[in-house]
């Protein structure tokens, strides 16, 4: 068990016992329920309310990862620590994504340390893991916005301040905005803008976190990906973008299938850190939830810029046998 609590109040105090002694000393709610004097089902309410306050955790280990297995053949090709979270066949898109969600906040939790600083990355599938956060509080933490999120038809301040706003009450972390827009519409624009010392600031903040948080952007993902649908390029850009190869987004980076992005104009006025930023990261925890973001899944492994990964079975599944289908085409060759 681990929590810290602002207010302790008798509620907290007899959720903290009946936690203690289920989770730890291993009694039956029965058991529970006769020693604090009240009904079982006020024991199953006490320890629902110790998970959702943070004063209970309850974590699963990653896959031992074997040969043969989804977890285990991801991290033999790519070098990866990846947990793969099994879904059920009939779940909607959002369903699916609030379960990948919550076991990755679970796996961010274990990563954090006193004084670390946390870079996240706006997008539906983080600010889910956000909201999957409980209120534990860490030490000295730093949460940092990794990608400028205004457009020309709005700041995005609302959104991503949602995202970050959401890990920093939860960790009891300061929060560091980046405001600047998600793409710039000139490239000298930007050039001039990284050299402000205040832009400079948040820079040197990404390029020094400990902990990296981002999902994978994708033209055709089950749950609609922000940067996309909000507008925030055209879609005579997008068109473009497909006919060039590109199949998503990194941090509003794009990216092709083979990981490749260092030639494409737009990257040039994109804000967010380009994979060879990332990967001066020591921790970076990708998450990704829908089979119509395998493809851009496969783009990021092959970019280098994953070393944590949780991904529902379906998604997993896809990017495996597409892996394998390129392999023997290219054999027969």
């Amino acid at each position: 068990m681990h929590g810290t609590l602002g207010h302790v109040t008798i509620r907290d105090n007899d959720a903290h016992e009946a936690a203690s002694m289920y989770y730890l000393q291993g009694e039956t709610m029965e058991t529970i329920a006769r020693h604090l004097g009240i009904s079982r089902s006020s024991v199953s309410r006490l320890l629902a309310y110790a998970r959702e306050t943070g004063l209970v955790r309850i974590t699963v280990a990653a896959a031992p990862g074997e040969r043969g297995t989804l977890a285990g053949e991801l991290n033999r090709i790519f070098g990866i620590q990846s947990t793969v979270v099994r879904v059920r066949d009939f779940d909607t898109g959002v369903n699916r994504l609030d379960n990948v969600a919550k076991v990755a906040a679970e796996r961010l939790l274990n990563m954090i340390e006193p004084g670390n600083v946390i870079g996240i990355a706006w997008g539906n599938t983080t600010a889910e893991v956000t909201r999957h956060l409980p209120p534990i509080g860490v030490a000295n933490t730093t949460v940092v916005q990794l990608n400028g999120a205004a457009s020309a038809s709005g700041t995005g301040v609302r959104y991503i301040d949602t995202t970050i706003s959401q890990a920093a009450d939860a960790l009891g972390a300061d929060m560091v905005h980046f405001p600047v827009p998600a793409f710039f519409d000139y490239e000298e624009t930007k050039r001039a803008l990284w050299r402000e010392r205040s832009v400079k600031t948040v820079l040197d903040k990404i390029q020094n976190a400990d902990i990296a948080v981002f999902g994978v952007g994708a033209f055709d993902a089950d749950v609609p990906s922000h940067v996309y649908s909000a507008g925030y390029i055209e879609d005579e850009t997008i068109e473009n973008l497909r006919r060039d190869g590109v199949v998503g987004d990194i941090c509003t980076v794009l990216i092709r299938e083979d990981g490749s992005y260092e030639d494409m104009a737009i990257n040039r006025r994109a804000s967010g850190p380009p994979p060879s930023t990332l990967k001066q990261i020591p921790r970076r925890l990708c998450v990704v939830a829908g089979e119509g973001k395998a493809v851009p899944l496969i783009g990021a492994l092959r970019a280098g810029v994953v070393t944590d990964l949780v991904v529902d079975d379906r998604t997993a599944r896809r990017v495996l046998e597409r892996i394998r289908t390129a392999g023997l085409r290219s054999r027969t060759l």
